[in-house]
């Protein structure tokens, strides 16, 4: 039961990414029993992808840095998203037991709503409006705690958009349209006068009803916020170090992909001698421990459907990604 709940609200001039994701940690290990944080942030210029993710997939990576923009790689799974001024970001932050993606996603619709836009959450982690995506969520968890962290897209530049990222057209086609324009929407396109800063305002205004019984605490103001911004400072390092950022670059004998109904895939096989020497999985799928299980699993075995079939089903992944690991299974089946 919350009893407590909590709002970071980063400085406006608070714009380094790697800042901000630290930061967002760091909040993560600040949290106690019976509260939830609101964490409400934005980066400048920044392609962020997923934990399991392949940069050079995703991002015009060379042109992005060359014109100023910054790479980051968050905690969470999903897939790339582009941040600039026009975007807020939040996280809602709780213990395992407090935890609720659908009463922090209806939070974020309801203060949308309360501009008079129609908002809906959709799919497996969008909120919508009209038929056109303006946020996706993402998640990640630990033994004890959990956030669930996205983006809203107050005014956008879809020509920004499709200049740093390298848009997936079969997931478009799976969406129904055609185009990043005509995919994704700005709030201010259904309401002009709605700003970021508006929006900071609403949320938390929407967060405090909410919990009515709750003690509430503004976390960046004080000796707390003070505490948070030092060891953010000396996290930053962590989400900024390159190996973190682009992963590595290698050469594979066997590269082979689709897109399934969870996310896309990309598998990359170095074979020695029969068998499999390196693995490398990415994905924009929401879970963010089973491709280094499967990593595992696959290496060094033969080089054969048999071996990779039992070794992947013999396995003892979650009942979540039981679905993930049966259709990869007879991807590769069918690769070989």
């Amino acid at each position: 039961m919350i009893k407590e709940i909590l709002v970071y609200d980063s400085p406006e001039d608070s714009l380094n990414p790697y800042r901000n994701l630290a930061r967002e940690e760091v909040l993560l290990r600040t949290l106690r029993q019976d509260q939830m944080i609101l964490y409400l942030w934005q980066n400048r210029d920044t392609v962020v992808i997923g934990k399991n993710q392949n940069c050079y997939r995703e991002c015009r990576v060379s042109l992005l840095e060359k014109e100023g923009g910054h790479l980051a790689r968050r905690l969470s799974g999903g897939g790339a998203v582009f941040h600039d001024l026009g975007n807020l970001n939040y996280t809602f932050l709780a213990m395992r037991e407090d935890f609720d993606v659908p009463l922090q996603t209806g939070l974020i619709v309801k203060a949308i709503r309360g501009f008079g836009i129609d908002a809906a959450a959709t799919g497996r982690n969008d909120i919508e409006a009209e038929g056109r995506k303006f946020s996706g969520n993402a998640y990640y968890l630990t033994k004890d705690a959990c956030y669930q962290h996205g983006t809203l897209l107050v005014r956008v530049d879809p020509d920004r958009i499709g200049r740093y990222l390298n848009v997936d057209r079969e997931k478009l086609q799976a969406k129904g349209v055609s185009s990043v324009r005509s995919r994704v929407m700005g709030l201010a396109d259904l309401e002009p006068e709605l700003t970021p800063a508006g929006l900071r305002c609403r949320l938390k205004e929407v967060f405090r009803d909410a919990f009515p019984e709750a003690d509430f605490c503004l976390l960046s103001e004080g000796p707390a916020g003070e505490r948070i911004e030092q060891e953010a400072l000396a996290l930053e390092a962590k989400y900024a170090y390159p190996a973190w950022v682009y992963g590595e670059k290698a050469s594979y004998d066997y590269e082979f992909g689709k897109r399934f109904s969870w996310g896309s895939v990309q598998i990359h096989l170095k074979i020695h001698q029969g068998k499999i020497g390196k693995v490398r999985i990415y994905t924009d799928s929401l879970g963010t421990q089973w491709p280094r299980r499967m990593e595992e699993a696959l290496q060094d075995l033969k080089f054969e459907p048999e071996s990779i079939a039992f070794s992947l089903l013999g396995t003892d992944f979650s009942v979540e990604d039981r679905e993930i690991v049966s259709d990869i299974t007879q991807l590769i089946e069918e690769s070989m």
